[in-house]
């Protein structure tokens, strides 16, 4: 008998949804990247694999560092660290640590997230690692985990240095991953002052002043890489990341991401089109106890899209069918596939909603003669 009924069919579920190809953005900054963290989705780039100098947007990742530390136990907020001659003597930004004194894990993050403190950050290296270099190691380590292919840290503080650089993309990977992964210590970022020392000083973040839901992350200024600002901002049920490097002044950095934000939020939306385990369709069966079972995605599928949509996004179920038992329940059985115009195809596993077990040997036999009967599957 000829398995004709194995050979591959595609079940159309067409939704209309137009893709306007994102319009053209003019911006100051020469690198930016700017996404929705929800689905990963970019929405504006420029630049964004470009090597570039950080300057003290690393202090992401030596906040990080000491994040992971806390939430595995192996830190707390009340524990100290030693102020060496080296911490104390930093030039740049300050936290105005004072030298063979003992600061707090607590004061530290402050001092580095809202005081841009060069100085904590050396406290916190040799804290952690015993010296500014060892540290520098596993912040590379740290950084090839989080898949921050183009990174390479050489120092805490994000100090001037020829072989310290990262691109816009990598600091926005960063920034998910901060977010993502210390959701009790993320605030943190949004407290706009610190006195320590008797100094008080305010956070330099622009973004945090503004009714535009930022509440994090860090700016960062050098004379190679000019002024820059990784900032993320939470209005209604959407989060955006953004990373601008490159601008011309401070004035350019306070002004530059909320008009990008905006921009964003004004002209994309997220689309939700199918919850985790919804069924989107049902397929025959070949040879088993049911005649058909429903297939589920595992996920929440939502889409990140322009706001003026019509018709030009076509999802497709891709499945062999009929599907022939023994079938355990989450066997992938077919692709969910959406195409949208001057976008590239995406694909996302559908998995059988039940169990189906192989029919016995008199029960084939009957399925058998069915179909040459009727061309029905059992």
């Amino acid at each position: 008998m000829k398995k004709k009924w194995l050979l591959p069919i595609v079940i159309l579920v067409t939704f209309f949804i137009k893709v306007n190809t994102a319009v053209a953005l003019e911006t100051l900054a020469k690198q930016v990247v700017l996404l929705d963290m929800t689905t990963g989705t970019v929405l504006f780039s420029k630049n964004a694999d470009a090597l570039m100098t950080p300057s003290s947007m690393s202090k992401i990742m030596t906040v990080y560092k000491l994040f992971e530390r806390l939430k595995d136990g192996s830190l707390s907020l009340t524990d100290t660290f030693s102020v060496s001659e080296k911490a104390w003597r930093k030039k740049g930004s300050k936290m105005f640590v004072r030298v063979k004194s003992r600061i707090k894990i607590e004061d530290l993050i402050r001092g580095i997230i809202v005081q841009s403190g060069n100085d904590a950050t050396i406290v916190v290296a040799e804290g952690l690692s015993g010296s500014e270099a060892a540290f520098a190691d596993e912040l590379n380590k740290t950084a090839k985990k989080l898949g921050m292919t183009n990174s390479n840290f050489v120092n805490a503080s994000g100090w001037p240095d020829p072989g310290h650089l990262t691109t816009a993309r990598d600091l926005a990977k960063l920034a998910v991953a901060t977010i993502k992964d210390f959701p009790s210590f993320y605030h943190y970022y949004s407290e706009k002052s610190f006195t320590y020392n008797g100094i008080k000083q305010g956070n330099r973040n622009p973004t945090i002043y503004r009714n535009i839901g930022a509440d994090g992350l860090k700016t960062g200024h050098t004379e190679a890489g000019g002024y820059g600002l990784t900032t993320s901002s939470i209005r209604k049920d959407r989060r955006l990341i953004l990373v601008v490097n490159g601008l011309p002044s401070k004035k350019a950095r306070a002004t530059e991401p909320e008009r990008l934000l905006d921009w964003g939020f004004r002209e994309f939306k997220n689309y939700k089109l199918f919850k985790a385990g919804e069924t989107i369709t049902n397929v025959k069966v070949w040879m088993g106890d049911s005649g058909s079972i429903p297939i589920l995605i595992k996920k929440d599928l939502v889409l990140t899209l322009q706001r003026h949509v019509r018709k030009g996004m076509k999802v497709k179920v891709v499945v062999n069918s009929p599907v022939s038992a023994p079938i355990t329940k989450g066997d992938v059985l077919g692709i969910l596939k959406i195409e949208t115009p001057n976008h590239k195809s995406l694909e996302f596993p559908l998995v059988s909603g039940v169990s189906v077990k192989k029919l016995g040997l008199f029960s084939k036999l009957g399925a058998g003669i069915e179909y040459v009967l009727w061309g029905e599957t059992r």
